[in-house]
């Protein structure tokens, strides 16, 4: 199989963890037989430093010509601290999910046993976890009309969705549900807001084409709280936009680090993959990011490119990485590997150049070391 993939790896660490998924690949792509071109392209501060532009034409261009999109991270302090800054390295997202019409973000929460101690939940409320967030990611308020009074006294943010947005990625949570263990979870807040009872209508038109799978509904507030009282109950949640912002993030520590979680955009045609993480300025350049959100991530493509074997080899690739305590500093600030080492053990694991039985004595790494 031959894939030309777009690589935008963006601010901060995105860079350092975008290479290990590359090396990834291209283990896969020597192991299996497959050719992937790459086609980097700027998007976020660096472009903005780069161009003016967060979000250049080129880049679009290339990711639309591209078969999928890797990114790192989007995100720089010195626009973060300047709340009078006009051109911002996230516009490069938004503008970048517009572009490309990438209507669905996929976030999938898996549990590692080896971990579940760095969880902030009890290792019982774990046992069992095994969900995913579809969540709207272009509509409502965050694509909404934006308005200011002249006195600057008074602001106003639209949430408005149409049957239609709501329809078509309904249609996508019913029919992974029918996947995995048939339940849907809509979040909403339909006792208050219009938008959500439209939310509530068109779920349950669309959920009669689904009879096998169950639909629950929930209130946004409540799911947040049931999402640490009792995550263990969700399947695949369905939600609008901001809800979904806030709920995937929520669920995402529940594996211990959120350097561990993936995530996919789909749409119509080319999806972009991401890690959850942001740019973590604080660690750019230092070796010591986790890149396993990254290289999960790219699991999720070699799904979408229907590669299911290859996205298989990858996630079993991370789980001997991580019960062999081959972890960042994020996970054991005592004894970690850097980015680029894990890096390469995951890309050894996929192209079967090392076993299930390791003996860490044996493997010479740049593991950090105790005084």
């Amino acid at each position: 199989m031959k894939k030309k993939i777009a690589i935008i790896a963006g601010d901060g660490i995105g860079p350092e963890v975008t290479n290990q998924s590359i090396k990834v690949l291209n283990a896969v792509a020597e192991h299996y037989g497959h050719e992937f071109e790459y086609a980097p392209c700027l998007m976020g501060a660096v472009a903005i430093d780069k161009t003016g532009e967060p979000l250049p034409q080129e880049t679009i261009d290339i990711c639309i010509s591209s078969d999928a999109v890797l990114l790192g991270a989007v995100g720089d302090p010195k626009y973060d601290n300047d709340p009078n800054s006009k051109v911002r390295p996230e516009q490069g997202l938004l503008g970048i999910r517009k572009a490309l019409q990438l209507y669905c973000n996929i976030r999938p929460t898996t549990i590692y046993p080896s971990l579940v101690h760095l969880s902030p939940l009890k290792e019982s409320f774990l046992q069992g976890v095994d969900l995913v967030i579809y969540r709207e990611l272009t509509g409502g308020i965050y694509f909404g009309k934006k308005e200011i009074s002249k006195d600057g006294l008074s602001a106003t943010d639209t949430c408005t969705y149409s049957a239609f947005e709501i329809e078509r990625i309904a249609h996508l949570a019913f029919k992974d549900a029918l996947l995995r263990r048939k339940k849907v979870t809509l979040v909403d807040k339909a006792n208050v807001l219009e938008s959500s009872r439209l939310w509530r209508k068109v779920v349950q038109q669309v959920a009669a084409s689904y009879p096998d799978v169950t639909v629950d509904y929930i209130f946004v507030d409540n799911a947040a709280m049931q999402m640490i009282l009792n995550p263990k109950q969700f399947d695949v949640v369905l939600t609008e936009n901001m809800f979904g912002d806030i709920i995937s993030d929520e669920a995402s520590v529940l594996s211990g680090s959120i350097g561990l979680a993936p995530s996919a955009s789909v749409g119509h045609t080319t999806a972009l993959f991401e890690p959850v993480h942001g740019s973590y300025p604080q660690a750019a350049g230092k070796d010591i990011a986790n890149p396993i959100g990254s290289i999960l991530s790219t699991a999720m493509m070699l799904d979408f490119f229907g590669l299911h074997e290859e996205a298989k080899r990858v996630r079993e690739a991370v789980s001997w990485t991580l019960s062999n305590r081959f972890v960042t500093k994020d996970i054991d600030p005592i004894n970690f590997y850097f980015t680029s080492t894990l890096g390469e053990l995951i890309a050894d694991y996929v192209g079967h150049k090392i076993t299930d039985q390791v003996n860490h004595e044996n493997i010479e790494l740049r593991k950090s070391t105790v005084i």
